[in-house]
């Protein structure tokens, strides 16, 4: 008889508070979850350790936070992954370029399109990049605006890493300017190999590998080389691989809305059907499998920019006197929780408002010309966030029931779509166990709606 494998611990490493999940990968069970503030002032393995310890009275038994193999981690803390796109055209291959860099989890904190000049260096700089993604030009095509933003990159005091996702034709060249000037920098395919097509997977795959190898363990994050060895991804790379699997496993189109406390992020992985399968109707193709994230539009550092956004956008509730009056109170206190019940139900509002704000912007088409996102056959509904895993269900599942009513944000919503929340935090872990666990991950996934 085969042997049992050893339980899995899935931890993510978040900026405020680490979460970790302990998985059966037999079974595809959650066994235990702890979550424990992210101890970024000493060493972040303080905090994973603390997870465990934790979960260890439960009489499971756990890895060690040395176990390689299994304890898998992704992280967000120290800021994430800050990503700047450097294309062709703003509207084309910069455009591509910014969707690709979202789709691998990163903050995409510049884009510039065009030859670089010296304010575009200046600019460039100025968004402290982890990473710079340079495309541009489709394969076969005008190749010079490429080659002359890898000679302005090799030339800038820029130290970040360079993924290269232009086209191939000139990779060659481009890689060697690069690399004589001593910059580390990885080759991918072509994000946009023609017109209308866009390829994530290849910048995707490299991106992570940049992040996982050369920006990890320079964000002083832990001593000594064993975070970075544990951390295969960043967290809403983990977060968009979890909502691929559970797309996979319940073989339908699935939307996820996580609400946080500075930004609010939309997943999606849809299968295009009916002409959307066959043509290319737009410049720059839908992602079929996406994330959106809205900086301006979360539950404590931006929520006055909630506000401000449903006020634009005549939202009912956005000039409610209370909510604005609890927007002031946790934008000055950004680590407040309800007290009440009243403030547990502006809380929410807060929430519906900026998961709606984030669904629209979600849906909506990315630029003048370009259909709305094909989300109508959106079967399952998922909220994440804190705001939605601490509340009641009911009161939860109102807000995402706002999101399906919305009849006025310029997409049509799905009809009929199912709401949940993912209470235990399962998508992250799903993602991190997909890899090497693609049974448990399965069963996993079906836990987040079940």
């Amino acid at each position: 008889m085969e042997a049992a494998l050893l339980n899995v611990l899935c931890v993510d490493v978040g900026s405020t508070f680490t979460k970790a999940a302990l998985v059966d990968p037999d079974a595809g069970v959650l066994l235990a979850r702890a979550a424990v503030p992210t101890t970024v002032r000493t060493d972040v393995l303080d905090g994973v350790r603390a997870a465990r310890a934790l979960m260890a009275d439960g009489g499971h038994a756990l890895p060690e936070v040395e176990d390689r193999e299994h304890t898998l981690l992704c992280s967000s803390a120290g800021g994430g992954l800050r990503l700047s796109v450097v294309g062709y055209q703003p509207t084309v291959t910069a455009e591509a370029g910014h969707r690709v860099g979202l789709s691998a989890g990163a903050k995409v904190v510049h884009v510039a399109g065009g030859e670089l000049r010296r304010v575009g260096v200046t600019a460039l700089r100025a968004s402290r990049p982890d990473v710079v993604l340079l495309v541009g030009g489709t394969d076969g095509g005008n190749a010079d605006v490429l080659l002359h933003n890898a000679r302005r990159l090799a030339a800038a005091r820029l130290p970040a890493p360079v993924v290269v996702a232009g086209n191939v034709q000139a990779r060659d060249e481009v890689m060697q300017t690069l690399h004589d000037a001593g910059r580390t920098v990885v080759a991918a395919d072509n994000v946009l190999p023609r017109i209308g097509v866009v390829e994530p997977g290849s910048a995707r795959a490299a991106i992570r590998e940049v992040f996982l190898h050369h920006v990890i363990g320079g964000k002083g994050l832990s001593r000594g080389p064993l975070f970075e060895s544990l951390v295969r991804a960043a967290t809403p790379d983990a977060v968009l691989a979890g909502v691929e699997e559970l797309g996979r496993a319940l073989g339908e189109d699935v939307m996820v809305v996580d609400i946080g406390g500075a930004t609010t992020d939309v997943y999606s992985v849809l299968t295009p059907e009916g002409e959307d399968a066959t043509l290319r109707k737009h410049v720059v193709a839908t992602l079929w499998h996406a994330r959106t994230v809205e900086g301006d539009l979360g539950m404590r550092w931006s929520a006055a920019t909630v506000l401000q956004a449903a006020r634009a956008e005549h939202l009912p509730g956005a000039d409610e006197p209370d909510l604005h009056a609890w927007v002031t109170l946790v934008v000055a206190e950004p680590a407040r929780v309800p007290q009440s019940p009243e403030e547990q139900r502006l809380d929410l509002e807060l929430a519906r408002l900026a998961g709606l704000l984030a669904v629209r912007r979600h849906g909506r088409p990315a630029s003048p010309g370009e259909a709305p996102r094909p989300l109508t056959n959106v079967a399952h509904l998922v909220g994440s966030g804190g705001v939605l895993r601490h509340a009641e269900p009911a009161a939860a599942r109102r807000v995402l029931a706002g999101v399906l009513a919305d009849h006025g944000g310029g997409w049509r919503p799905p009809d009929g779509a199912r709401p949940a929340v993912d209470t235990a935090y399962l998508l992250c872990a799903v993602g991190l166990l997909a890899p090497e666990h693609p049974r448990a991950a399965a069963a996993l996934a079906h836990q987040v709606v079940g």
